[in-house]
This record gives structure tokens, sequence and C-alpha cells, in this order.
């Protein structure tokens, strides 16, 4: 599909604006950006905040893979609608994003040769954030995305005319084997290219065996892979503007486009949903270990400053900033706590169980929490429902649950320290902007207990779609659970006091 041509002229790589603006805005004014990963969760906050933090903008291109049910018109159409945009909907704004097929799973990312040629004259500034983010994603297929995926941007960004900044999303967590990560690349175990060539080689049945020798120390597939695509970056970027931004565990948002705004279930909003709507009473985690939780607002904000940030520098030295929690921290113990309270302040009418998660360190006592107040009760409630004809769903549910649970336990049972001058540098920088304020690149002030508050109640609504409306039903549901959570407890306990009883006999 050949989208229109730009309209403005597109900017020289020497244009003195790029590099001594008096803005962010300055700095985009004219430009023509482009977007891998805009259909994520990263992507359309992105896009949102670009539009309407620097409307001088001259165009959005937007890498989009057709679905097997939708063309890309299709899919164009519908995120256009998505609930990230209502503040900008009544404004002319999205006029400037334009959709370009793309896959970049696929050889020269699947673009045609117009639109590739076009992107080649116009872009000046890209975003790679496109990637699988699934921890389970077999071996094959991340390292297909996220590892050569990233070469293949690189590829394109190598012949692209005006190119004055890429921006490339990794993750805090790609050297989980070091407790203390500094802004730089580290080497991998691994080199890239031998990893890619033994996907292209082996079968699938074969690297599945090899997965947990090649992981190693890496707790996932995707922690592996974008460690991989950072020395991908590291070996063959060398020539190119180029910055990597690691964000730790990205949350909803804290204030941009509205409080509490999140767009599906991955990661730490799946343990806000499963806590809060009761289908998780106990969290093996260590409460006092920091989980380092950021909001999306604020990777958005660090992605488009540091395209500003690292343009300004004279060295082609790839720089990298760490976009986590810094001095402000967060324990699991308080999150959990907080997730608990204000789902019983405000109930979902979705919710399976009364909440009350518990933080664990003792895996064995975890356990038998688990199997007395969860899983027993869901068979029980799933043998009643068979036996009257229906369809039994709440033990099929809790597999879903434990398997959850254990792709994020390693985050919840460890805990790292990141060092973040380059992003530190950055804020100090931006006070001295026009339009400085508008962007945040760090916790400071950040008001946590606002914050978990808002996102149980973004969950409600833009996970759940619970209407406001439905809270006196959810409130009535929570009584009822509330009692047959006591009422549980109490049989839990005298259960094992008849056990103790014939043991002691």
């Amino acid at each position: 599909m050949g989208p229109e041509s730009a309209q403005a002229s597109p900017k020289q790589e020497n244009n003195e604006r790029f590099i001594n603006g008096n803005s962010i805005d300055e700095f985009f004014a004219d430009s023509v950006v482009m977007i891998t990963g805009a259909t994520g969760f990263v992507g359309k906050a992105l896009v949102e905040k670009l539009l309407r933090a620097c409307p001088r903008l001259a165009m959005i291109f937007i890498l989009i893979r057709p679905k097997r049910d939708q063309t890309i018109e299709q899919r164009f159409k519908n995120y256009l609608q998505e609930p990230v945009f209502d503040k900008i909907r009544p404004t002319n704004l999205l006029n400037k994003v334009r959709p370009i097929k793309g896959d970049v799973a696929q050889h020269d990312l699947g673009i045609s040769p117009e639109d590739r040629k076009l992107l080649i004259e116009k872009v000046n500034i890209l975003f790679h954030s496109a990637a699988t983010v699934r921890f389970d994603e077999p071996l094959k297929v991340a390292v297909n995305l996220n590892t050569k995926g990233t070469d293949r941007i690189i590829q394109l960004c190598k012949s692209m005319k005006n190119l004055v900044s890429l921006i490339h999303v990794s993750t805090a967590y790609c050297n989980p084997d070091r407790k203390e990560i500094k802004e730089v690349i580290y080497p991998t175990r691994v080199k890239p290219w031998t990893m890619i060539d033994m996907c292209e080689s082996l079968d699938s049945s074969i690297l599945d065996v090899l997965e947990n020798k090649i992981l190693e120390h890496h707790p996932n597939t995707y922690t592996f892979t974008k460690g991989l695509g950072e020395q991908i970056i590291l070996d063959n970027a060398k020539d190119l503007p180029m910055a990597i931004v690691r964000p730790s565990i990205i949350g909803s948002a804290d204030k941009e486009p509205t409080p509490g705004w999140v767009d599906g279930v991955f990661g730490i909003t799946a343990m806000v949903l499963k806590v809060g709507t009761g289908n998780v009473t106990s969290l093996l985690c260590n409460p006092k270990l920091r989980v380092d939780l950021i909001p999306v607002d604020i990777v958005v904000d660090t992605l488009i400053c540091a395209a500003w940030h690292s343009s300004m520098q004279q060295s082609n030295m790839t720089k990298v900033y760490n976009c986590t929690t810094g001095s402000n921290h967060l324990s699991w113990g308080t999150l959990n706590d907080g997730i608990v309270k204000y789902s019983i302040e405000t109930p979902s009418n979705y919710i399976m169980w009364y909440p009350c998660s518990i933080c664990r360190t003792n895996r064995f006592i975890h356990n038998v929490s688990t199997i007395s107040l969860r899983v027993l009760p869901a068979l029980v409630t799933d043998i009643f429902v068979r036996l009257t004809g229906g369809t039994p769903k709440l033990m099929k549910r809790m597999e879903s649950v434990k398997r959850i649970a254990r792709s994020t336990e390693f985050f919840r049972v460890n805990e790292w320290t990141f060092h973040n001058d380059n992003v530190i540098d950055m804020a100090k920088k931006l006070k001295s902007l026009k339009d400085g304020n508008n962007f945040t690149v760090t916790t400071e002030g950040l008001n946590w207990e606002s914050y978990i508050r808002n996102y149980v109640l973004g969950v409600r609504k833009y996970v759940l779609k619970d209407t406001p409306d439905s809270l006196k039903e959810a409130r009535s549901r929570l009584h009822v659970f509330h009692w047959l959570h006591r009422l549980t407890k109490v049989f839990s306990v005298l259960a094992v006091l008849m056990i103790i009883m014939r043991i002691s006999h």
C-alpha cells in the first residue's frame, strides 16, 4: 500500500534545528517519524503523545501487518478508534498518521519497494518498539522477531537519507544475571548470529529440548532475545544515530493520556487483574523486595526525549537509557496490599473471589493456601456445575493463573540495581527547554498510593470494561464472596486440626 507523500520538505541531516532547538516540539517540527510496534501498548501511547505534544511534526508512518481476518486498512480504521486517542480525536492531528504494510518478522520487513523508497527518502526519526513480549514465546519465533527483526530495522535505517535519530526499545532485564545494571551494552554469552543460524537450521522440536541450556540465566525467551538484539546493535549500528531505552516493568499510565489508562492484559497488569478479581490469594514473593514498576507515560516521554537528547552527542556511541524507578522505590508488599485495598474499595463485577492476596516467601505455605482457598473451591464449584448440566470453567482458569504466576515468579523473587545517569542528565537538560515541563522521565514525585488506586480503576475500566453503574452490583457480589471467604478459612482450619488430631492418635 502506498501512503501519500509527506507535504513538508524532509529535513536534512545537518539541519541545526535538530540539535539547537529550544524545545522538544521544535526538535520534531516538520519531521517525519516512523514507528514499529505502534499497535502495541507502548506504541499507542507514543503515537498519542507525539501528536499531542509535538503537533508541528509532519507525519507519522506506522508499520502494520495484516491479520488473517483483517486487512491493514481495517486494522488502521479500528486503531484510530482506540480510547487512547480520545483526547486528540476532536482535532485533525490523527490525519498525520499513515499506515505502512509490513512485518518485522519478514524479509526486508515485508515492506513493498514503493513504500521502502518512500521511507528511505522521508523518515527523520524512527522508534523501534515492535517485539513479542510473551514470556513463553517459542525460541525460534522470539529470535526472529526480537533479534533478527532488530537487524532488519538497522539495515533499513542504513539506507535512510535524512535519519537523525533511531530509538530502540529494549528491556531493563536483558542482563538478568547481573544484579547491578549500568547504562552500557553488555556482551552476551551466545553470539546473536550463531543463535539466528541455529534457529534457521534446527527443527523447533530440537530447539525446545535445548532451550533451557541455551537460556541459562535468563528466565524466558523474551529477555534472552532482547539481549541478543542489543548485541546486534553494538555490532551493526556503529554508524547510525542510535540510542537504546530500557524500560523495566511497564504499568498503566500515571497521568497521560488519562490516569490508569492501560491496554490489554500483560505482565504486571495480569497480576493486578488476577489479584483484584480474587483469582490470586497468595503471591510467592518477598514483600520487602523492590518492584521496578514504571508507568507507560514515563516510558513514552523517555523515548521522545531520548531522540532529542541522544542527537546532541558528538560521538557515534550508542547511548543507553535505563528507564526505571530510580530512588522512588516501591515494594512488592506495598503493591500487593494496594491492589487488594482498592479492589475491595471499587470491586469489579467480574470478581471470582474476595480479594485477599498475601505475599509469602515459604513455597509450601503458599501452595497450601492456594489449594485451600482457590483450587478446592474451584474444583467443588466445577463439579456442581457439571452435575447441573453446565460447562465447568474455574479449574481451567486456575491453570491460566498458575501459568501467569510461574512466568513472572523470577521477577518477584529477585532484585536489581539499575543505574540511570543518562536519564538523570536528560531530566536536568529538559528543565532548560520551553516545553520541558511537558515531559516526565523520572519517577521523582510520583505518588505510588494514588498510582496503584488509578491502576486498579484503569483495569476495571479499560480491561474488564466495567461501567460506573455496575459498582452497586459488584459490591453485592463482593459481600457474598467475603462471607464465603471467611467460611472457607474456618473450614480449612478445622480440616487442619482434624488431620493433626488423627496423626497425634
